[in-house]
C-alpha cells in the first residue's frame, strides 16, 4: 500500500488510502541469494558469509523472534526528499541475512532518512524527516505515518507496550514529543535539562529515559513528564541508550566513541572505547550483546556483555 502524498500529511495521521494506491503492493526483500544460469533463484549456501550492506546506518533494533538485527539505512543524505532509505536484516554474528528488506521495492513505501528505531508488539517504528513511521515486523508492510508538526530533526524513539511513542527532536525546539496510539501528538518535555536530546528508551518501570548530545546527562522522566532521576555517562555527546531488564543503562557516545554502563545506584564506567561515530545502538537479548551502528563508517559494532 502506498501512502498519500507528503503534502497532505503535514498534520495528519495517515488513515485512508485512495483506490488507485490500494492496487499497489509492497514486497519485502528476500534473504541474500542470486539467480543461477537456469534462471532459478538460489539462496546463498551456508558456507558463505557476507558482511556489510549498510549505507549510513544510524540506528538498529532487534527482533528476538527472527533473531535478527534490523539496521536502518539513510542511503542518499540529500535534502530529505530522496525516498531511498531502507532496512537491512543482519545475523547476530554481523553477516548479512537480507541486504534490503524494507526498501527492496518502493511500491507502497515512503522512507527517506530513517534515524532512531524501536520495536514493540510486532511493529517496527522509526523517525523519518518529520514523521514517525511504522511497519509490520513480520512482513515489512508499511502500516502508518504520523506527522510531527514543528519538528526539525526527529532523532531517537522509544515505544511502550501499548503503542505510545516518545521521539526526540535534537535541534531547536529541543524537546520530546509524545504520540498516543490513536495518533495524537503533544510535547512531552522541552527545555532544560534537555540539551540536544537524542536517544530515548523505556525503563523497566515504564519511565522515559533520554540522553543528550549536548552533555553527559542521562535523564529519567515519569509518564507525567517530570524529571525523577538524572545520571551521567562518563563522556558526553551521547546518541544511543539501552536499558536492560535489571535496570542497567548503556549509553553510546557518537562524538567520543565510548560506551558507558550505569548500574542502578552506581557511577558510570566505560566498557568500550574508540568506536567511531557510535550511534543509536540496540540490545540483542538472545546473544546478550550490544549492536552499534557507526553512521558514515557503514558498519556495525558488536559488544558482548
Amino acid at each position: 500500500m502506498k501512502f498519500l502524498s507528503r503534502s497532505l500529511l503535514s498534520t495528519l495521521v495517515i488513515a485512508g488510502f485512495s483506490s488507485q494506491l490500494l492496487a499497489q503492493e509492497f514486497v519485502a526483500g528476500e534473504p541474500i541469494g542470486s539467480v543461477n544460469e537456469a534462471g532459478v533463484r538460489v539462496p546463498m549456501s551456508s558456507n558463505v558469509k557476507v558482511y556489510g550492506s549498510f549505507h549510513f546506518s544510524e540506528s538498529c533494533t532487534f527482533d528476538a523472534n527472527k533473531n535478527l538485527v534490523l539496521a536502518m539505512n539513510n542511503a542518499t543524505r540529500g535534502d530529505g526528499t530522496e525516498n531511498d532509505g531502507f532496512v537491512s536484516l543482519i545475523n547476530p554474528d554481523g553477516s548479512v541475512h537480507t541486504p534490503k528488506w524494507i526498501g527492496a521495492t518502493r511500491d507502497g513505501l515512503e522512507l527517506h532518512h530513517p534515524l532512531g528505531s524501536a520495536v514493540s508488539n510486532g511493529v517496527l517504528y522509526t523517525v523519518d524527516v518529520g514523521y514517525v513511521r511504522s511497519f509490520d515486523l513480520a512482513s515489512g508492510q508499511p502500516l502508518n505515518a504520523v506527522a510531527i508538526p514543528g519538528s526539525t530533526i526527529l532523532n531517537g524513539i522509544a515505544v511502550t507496550d501499548d503503542g505510545t511513542i516518545y521521539a526526540s527532536n535534537t535541534r531547536s525546539p529541543e524537546s520530546i514529543y509524545k504520540v498516543t496510539p490513536n495518533g495524537e501528538v503533544s510535547t512531552f518535555a522541552d527545555g532544560a535539562p534537555l540539551a540536544a536530546p537524542n536517544g530515548v528508551a523505556i525503563d523497566r518501570d515504564g519511565n522515559v529515559v533520554v540522553v543528550n548530545v549536548g552533555d553527559s546527562a542521562v535523564i529519567t522522566y515519569n509518564t507525567d513528564g517530570e524529571v525523577i532521576l538524572t545520571e551521567h555517562a562518563v563522556e558526553g555527546g551521547n546518541d544511543g541508550i539501552v536499558v536492560t531488564e535489571d535496570g542497567t543503562k548503556y549509553v553510546s557516545s557518537v562524538r567520543f566513541g565510548s560506551v558507558s554502563r550505569i548500574r542502578p545506584g552506581q557511577d558510570a564506567e566505560v566498557i568500550a572505547s574508540g568506536i567511531p561515530s557510535a550511534a543509536s545502538m540496540c540490545y540483542d537479548s538472545v546473544q546478550n550483546q550490544l549492536v552499534i551502528p557507526l553512521n558514515g563508517n557503514y558498519a556495525l559494532a558488536f559488544i558482548p556483555l
